[in-house]
């Protein structure tokens, strides 16, 4: 590559970069010269946990109070690096109890960054509490945990982000501007969507002794009690349903939650899918390792595909969705995007924007993705200015139901055989009573699963 396309590389970079914090930076920016400072807790101190909150810490003057594991070791290991990063100084303080951190200390903000049996109960306990929330993906198990979050959000009058940051990523930004809203695709009438990662935990590992320092009552919470066999952080938990959504909550939504902010899209009108554990049986997962679903809207079907084996149909998109219009194609992943006009026309290819110049420590970080710092950095900001403002963040709690809730009727889908239309007003799959009763699953004891109605 020569000199000229290196610059002119860099100028793109730079120029998408300046797009996004046109779009919504900015006002966060303005915020950090009015001398608050955030006073922020932390519950689940594992890898994203903690990510989510360097890039916060990176972005605005905060305080952070107070952290929560129910696991010591990670917990203590947290609350050190906190205090290396933090400009006070300080060691936050630290509980096994969610409740007693959120009940103890009057905060600002909350960062949820536990499996996702726990998303639920802890939104909804901080909002009651005082606090606007920041919470990952997806953001519940169940469809009515998420109408419950989304009610309490709204009857408290919280702002909660979800972590769906592909809304914030500065060139994917570009491309709704440039290529989608700007008309270059026509109409778009098909889409396809996919994650081909070899992402399944599939192993047989003995049961054993919980270990002093893990809380696994705790860690358990609602969820079905499994045998404690092995640390569950990480890959772990994410491959049984006791805890989550399989692949399709993981990856699926993060892919299907932009597409529907770049078309603007609603709740698909009918769900279907189809999959199971076609290759990879050897394992004590109980996660789909190859799925195909179909969310339809008029005119339009958006249609997923994850295999955990074999290779991807596109190895430049392995992780990724594909808009097809009548007048050109849009490829796009958290890495890039290619715009292929149909006929003549020019092709549009623009990278992923990093800052580890900007952001030296991004480079010593353990675990740290490069690629979404940027992003998670400016879903930060638009959380903050969406706070400032009383309005609602690009990835309200309200949209990250949506996208989390279409996942989960897909599952079902896939569990029942049968599609599924949901009808959001009245809370029920429409005309089918068993899918309905699924729509809430059974706490264990003495949990008590939320209720929208009573947030």
């Amino acid at each position: 590559m020569d000199l000229f396309n290196i610059n002119r590389r860099q100028f793109l970079q730079g120029a998408t970069a300046s797009l996004a914090l046109s779009a919504f930076g900015a006002q966060g920016m303005d915020m950090l010269h009015q001398g608050k400072t955030w006073r922020v807790g932390l519950i689940g101190t594992g890898w994203y946990g903690k990510s989510d909150l360097f890039r916060l810490i990176q972005v605005a003057p905060v305080d952070v109070v107070a952290l929560c594991d129910v696991d010591k070791n990670q917990l203590e290991a947290a609350g050190k690096l906190v205090s290396q990063r933090q400009k006070s100084g300080k060691v936050p303080k630290l509980y096994g109890d969610y409740r007693k951190l959120l009940s103890e200390n009057k905060l600002d903000i909350v960062l949820i960054g536990t499996p996702d049996h726990w998303h639920a109960l802890q939104a909804i306990e901080a909002v009651k509490s005082g606090a606007h929330v920041y919470v990952q993906k997806p953001i519940s198990v169940d469809v009515m945990e998420g109408e419950a979050m989304v009610a309490a959000a709204r009857k408290y009058n919280k702002v909660v982000q979800v972590g769906t940051q592909r809304k914030s990523t500065p060139h994917l930004i570009d491309a709704k501007k440039n290529i989608v809203d700007a008309g270059l695709l026509g109409k778009v009438s098909h889409v396809e969507m996919c994650c081909y990662f070899h992402m399944r935990a599939n192993g047989n590992p003995p049961a054993e002794p919980v270990p002093a320092f893990l809380d696994y009552e705790m860690w358990t919470g609602p969820a079905p009690m499994r045998p404690y066999d092995g640390l569950p952080h990480i890959r772990w938990w994410r491959t049984f349903k006791e805890y989550g959504n399989g692949i399709m909550g993981d990856m699926c939504i993060h892919m299907f939650d932009t597409v529907r902010w770049m078309l603007k899209l609603g709740w698909p009108e009918r769900i279907s899918s189809e999959g199971g554990i076609y290759v990879q049986k050897e394992g004590k997962s109980n996660i789909s390792d190859t799925q195909s679903a179909v969310f339809e809207y008029p005119e339009l079907n958006c249609v997923w595909q994850h295999r955990t084996w074999g290779t991807p149909n596109n190895p430049d998109y392995p992780w990724s969705f594909t808009l097809y219009g009548d007048k050109g194609t849009l490829w796009a992943s958290t890495m890039a995007y290619d715009f292929i006009p149909q006929g003549k026309g020019e092709k549009i290819h623009k990278d992923v924007v990093y800052e580890k110049e900007k952001y030296p420590e991004d480079n010593t970080e353990e675990r740290i993705e490069l690629n979404a710092a940027p992003a998670t950095r400016l879903h930060m900001l638009d959380f903050l200015s969406a706070i400032e403002k009383n309005s609602r963040p690009v990835a309200d709690i309200e949209e990250g139901h949506i996208s989390t809730a279409s996942c989960i009727l897909a599952n079902l889908s896939m569990e029942l055989k049968r599609p599924m239309v949901y009808d959001p007003k009245k809370r029920e799959v429409v005309g089918d009573k068993e899918a309905t009763a699924k729509l809430s699953r059974e706490y264990r004891k003495p949990w008590i699963h939320p209720d929208p109605k009573k947030v």
